[in-house]
């Protein structure tokens, strides 16, 4: 197969991000290629983070220099609840004129596909502390999407298990299957699974198999399906079987 002709995906994402990466690889190869480039690193995250990628992010987009890319994802959601909903269309809109080819959101990826699938009411999983938590249930309220409950997905736990610990990379498949369980999950539920950084591809496969019936949204399968989309590729048989899940189930929409 020559793989030079074929789509060039660009990813942004925060330096320690160990999931990104592999999970792009696996939903967008053999059908296109993926480029990355990386936010500067920082002693911690925090607000403080958030707001200086979202200054940086025009630098950091200039990295990839003269690559032609057909679509290009920022993958780090916490960063684009700040802008809220339209600002976040609008920085989006912004950098694609800049850059000269068709720059999204994780977060925009993900309201986008909501409406294509005429979703209207969330299940939230969320990896986050509280306060991010929170700021991301009110970004997709301000998107017009209801978030009917959240499910915690915490890094670590005490002896008496309560969540101590919240960091998205560090959340294991264990923990959100067994948090899936305890929540009684509707079964026509839309569940959104949030953060680019969360390890959510064996458990979303794993929910999929067991239950035809729920909309399994992920930050990196939205951003995934946005790409696709973008860089006009219709059939999907190639795809990832997460992929051909949610194409199946938009055309039955």
């Amino acid at each position: 197969m020559d793989i030079f002709p074929l789509p060039r995906f660009g990813l942004v994402v925060p330096p320690e991000n160990p999931i990104a990466e592999p999970e792009y690889h696996s939903y967008l190869v053999p059908e296109m290629n993926v480029y990355t480039t990386r936010f500067p690193v920082t002693a911690e995250f925090n607000r403080e983070t958030m707001e200086m990628y979202n200054e940086v992010l025009p630098e950091v987009l200039a990295t990839f220099g003269q690559l032609r890319l057909d679509a290009t994802v920022v993958a780090c959601n916490a960063s684009h609840y700040l802008l809220d909903p339209d600002g976040d269309r609008d920085f989006v809109a912004e950098l694609s004129q800049r850059f000269g080819s068709p720059v999204t959101s994780s977060t925009r990826a993900i309201v986008d596909l909501c409406e294509a699938l005429g979703v209207s009411e969330l299940t939230l999983v969320s990896p986050y502390a509280p306060w991010l938590t929170e700021l991301s249930r009110g970004y997709w309220e301000k998107a017009g999407l209801s978030v009917e409950r959240i499910v915690y997905t915490p890094s670590a736990v005490d002896e008496d298990g309560v969540d101590v610990g919240f960091n998205p990379y560090l959340v294991t498949t264990e923990t959100i299957r067994r948090r899936i369980a305890e929540a009684k999950v509707p079964e026509d539920a839309t569940v959104l699974f949030t953060g680019t950084g969360m390890h959510t591809l064996l458990a979303a496969t794993e929910l999929a198999e067991a239950n035809s019936s729920r909309t399994l949204i992920t930050s990196n399968l939205a951003s995934a399906w946005w790409a696709r989309r973008t860089a006009g590729l219709s059939g999907f048989a190639a795809a990832h079987p997460l992929v051909q899940r949610l194409e199946r189930e938009l055309a039955a929409r």
